[in-house]
Formats: C-alpha cells, structure tokens, sequence
C-alpha cells in the first residue's frame, strides 16, 4: 500500500501533463458560447455614426449577418479592417459593435478607413460586450435573419479564415434565409 501511494504525485503529474498536452492543439479562435442558439442580447445604444439615432436587437433582423465587436484601441481590429471593407463591397451584412471606445476616435477611424458595417452599435461601457460574453476584441458573430446567434469567431478574420472557415457559415446562413446577399 505504501508503495502506491508514492505512485500518487507520478500519476497525479502524468494526468495534468496529458490535460496540458491536449490544450496545446486546441483552436484558440472556438472559444464556446452559451449564446450559441440564443437570440441576440436585447440593447437600446447609440449609433456611432449617428449618436442621435437608438438602435436596438430589432435593427438586426431581417438578413443574416456578422456583428463584429471592434475598437480604435484594438491593433487586431486594423489589421481586420481591410477585410470586412472587401467582404462588405462584395454584399456581406456586417453591423459593428464599437466596444469599450470613445465615439470622436471611432468616427474618424471610420471616415479615414472606410465603413464596412451597415450599423454601428456604439457600446462605450461595455454592457452589450457583457452580454455577448465578449473576451475583447475582434469578435464576430453569425446573426441569422431572425436574430439568433448561429455561430462565434473569436480573431483576426483575414481572407483565408473567411475562405476556409466562415464564409460557408455565413453562405448556410444566407440560404437557410432565402434573402440572398
């Protein structure tokens, strides 16, 4: 009996090593979601753009789309940017979320840089990021046409991660819809 209890920190050390292993082959950009499934989180903002103007979920119904969570704060949010002004020429619906940012610095980030989003949610505070359960930024979700979160990524959407990885969850999205882009 003796023996096998110094055995214990071996197998002790021998299980933790395997978890650890495993963590290092996982995808860091499929962080899981609980609201995968749920309808998109109800909020009453301002619209950068127009800071007059209250946008609510309800702004987000009728087309599929990605809501990508950005910041002027973000360097991964530039180097997206380039991106979602492509994927938004070539019809993608892509609404904003600016998270955690001033208004003045998100506005000329837009003017100076092009504007891919459809609506920008301005959510200075945070409390829409909250409720998305947001780590930072750039997050994008998948919204179908009824409003439900369908899918996350969390990252850098350059050209061969939309290729390869979203653009067939948005396409399903777009069919499932039957709008068409």
């Amino acid at each position: 009996m003796k023996r096998l209890i110094l055995l214990l920190p071996l197998v002790l050390f021998l299980g933790v090593s395997v978890f650890l292993y495993r963590g290092l082959f996982l995808d860091p950009s499929e962080l899981p979601s609980a609201l995968i499934g749920k309808p998109f989180p109800a909020f009453s903002l301002p619209s950068v753009i127009e800071p007059g103007k209250t946008l609510t979920q309800a702004d987000l119904l009728g087309k599929p789309s990605l809501v990508n969570v950005w910041a002027t704060w973000c360097p991964s949010c530039r180097a997206e940017h380039p991106v979602l002004n492509k994927l938004a020429a070539s019809g993608v619906n892509i609404h904003g979320v600016n998270y955690k940012d001033q208004r003045e610095p998100a506005q000329k980030w837009l003017r100076e840089l092009h504007n891919p989003y459809q609506l920008n949610i301005e959510d200075a505070r945070g409390s829409l990021g909250l409720d998305l359960g947001v780590y930072g930024a750039p997050e994008t979700f998948f919204v179908d046409a009824k409003g439900i979160i369908r899918d996350k990524y969390v990252g850098v959407i350059d050209e061969q991660v939309w290729r390869t990885k979203l653009a067939p969850i948005y396409q399903n999205l777009v069919d499932e819809s039957g709008v068409g882009q």
